[in-house]
């Protein structure tokens, strides 16, 4: 089977697609020809080994996993003798952790009770990858802060897999959606429900007179100190990034009522399954930017590693 492998940590050049010995899966198993998985944030983490904290779980010298790749769209090809949940022929979709499964090859084996869920019929491999890595992240979230109708959110970096996420699961709670993006995109996330659209190019985001319940920084580029004055008095700030952040969740919750949460990935199984609903129901779309043949997988990480794509960038296998 082809695959994009590497033997050490380093830019996306390091990567080189090989025919390599195909899976074979454990009891507990499913064999998944992979037809589409994105290409994201974290796995340019993983495919780098920077930020250096993250490799106590990727490899500390070299990586654990040959293969990059954390989410996959594709299709059973055959079950461990333990497997009940799919069949041959079935079409999944899964994610496998911030610290990648090693998906951006033909095949994988993969656990079936660690993250996958049945594809929906309204959508494509293409479509149905770009509904996982980034849509996880967002669902998480808001499963964890809990939002009620009728509050306020901010949505900082509006545009990308996780922002064009929140987004729209801001909606489909009931919120009032504000979303900061360059002024080009303001008709995309309009068509994801934004109510309102900043421009950061042109507007500085932290004058807004709105105050809101949460505030969502998407892509790690702004800050709580940046944002505490846009939040009501129990207002909650995060981020999808920052070292600083888990810090500040301790130090807030001890300290005043304006808090700052470090959300973790929690409960994958079931927040795929959310968003596998959403979907089904026409509530959720994914938003995709690129498409790339595995060959060309190094463009990919390249092209995501400039910070400027829309929504997801999808390779596929075949």
């Amino acid at each position: 089977m082809k695959a994009a492998v590497r033997s050490r940590y380093g830019p996306p050049d390091v990567l080189s697609v090989l025919d390599v010995e195909k899976p074979v899966p454990k009891d507990g198993e499913v064999l998944i020809r992979v037809r589409a998985a994105s290409v994201n944030r974290s796995d340019y983490h993983v495919l780098t080994g920077v930020p250096w904290p993250m490799r106590c779980f990727t490899g500390l010298f070299r990586p654990t996993l040959a293969s990059t790749g954390t989410d996959f769209a594709g299709q059973i090809e055959s079950t461990g003798s333990k497997v009940r949940r799919f069949k041959p022929g079935e079409n999944v979709m899964g994610f496998g952790g911030v610290f990648g499964v090693g998906s951006h090859a033909q095949y994988l084996a993969f656990d079936e009770s660690r993250g996958v869920v049945s594809m929906p019929n309204n959508v494509t491999y293409v479509q149905a990858a770009a509904c996982l890595e980034g849509a996880y992240y967002a669902a998480t979230g808001l499963t964890q802060i809990n939002p009620r109708a009728g509050q306020k959110a901010l949505v900082y970096g509006a545009t990308g897999a996780i922002g064009s996420a929140y987004v729209q699961l801001l909606k489909c709670w009931g919120l009032y959606v504000t979303a900061v993006c360059a002024g080009e995109h303001r008709e995309l996330v309009m068509s994801l429900g934004a109510d309102k659209v900043v421009d950061y190019k042109n507007e500085d985001f932290t004058r807004d007179t709105e105050r809101y319940d949460f505030i969502v920084d998407a892509v790690d580029k702004t800050s709580y100190a940046a944002c505490r004055k846009l939040m009501q008095n129990d207002g909650v700030y995060t981020s999808s990034g920052g070292l600083e952040n888990p810090f500040l969740a301790l130090i807030t919750r001890l300290h005043g009522r304006k808090r700052v949460l470090f959300l973790g990935p929690k409960d994958i199984p079931g927040n795929l399954s959310l968003i596998k609903d959403l979907v089904e129901k026409g509530r959720f779309k994914p938003v995709i930017d690129r498409q790339y043949p595995i060959e060309k997988i190094s463009e990919a990480f390249v092209y995501v590693a400039t910070g400027q794509k829309i929504g997801n960038v999808i390779v596929t296998m075949d």
